[in-house]
């Protein structure tokens, strides 16, 4: 799916396919800021001591879509950034797979920090995607942020 956007500095997505992160790189690139950085969540193969073999994702999309692009447009205002990139991916995501993305650019590295972190934190208590966790043993549980 091609980003959706309210702005042309805020670029969001829901995907059903693996996220190459390096095809959304030119999305915040500018030749005036110097600051460019990216999120990556990756599927890991321990929680605690029970082992991962993958998780799966569902979304309510359009109400997903929604928030996702207030919180871009939002963290952009407040943090004074030039662009922003969230991308989410649906379905299966295997060990060491991509479930989400995540960049900004802005004139300096420490506002890309702040940044990242504040968006990432908002996606996982605000956006309608939920994880279900599948283990080695077959046992699922759903897991929501705490």
């Amino acid at each position: 799916m091609l980003p959706i956007s309210k702005s042309d500095r805020v670029l969001v997505a829901i995907v059903d396919e693996a996220i190459d992160i390096a095809s959304y790189r030119h999305l915040i690139e500018d030749p005036d800021v110097g600051a460019h950085a990216w999120f990556e969540g990756v599927t890991r193969r321990m929680t605690g001591d029970l082992q991962t073999t993958q998780l799966s994702y569902e979304a309510f999309r359009p109400m997903a879509i929604t928030q996702m692009n207030s919180i871009g447009e939002e963290t952009l205002r407040q943090f004074g950034l030039y662009k922003v990139v969230i991308v989410h991916r649906l379905g299966v995501v295997a060990i060491g797979e991509a479930s989400l993305i995540v960049g900004c650019s802005a004139a300096h590295r420490k506002t890309i920090f702040e940044a990242l972190a504040i968006i990432v934190d908002r996606l996982k208590a605000d956006v309608p995607i939920w994880k279900k966790e599948t283990f080695v043993d077959g046992e699922e549980q759903w897991v929501h942020p705490t």
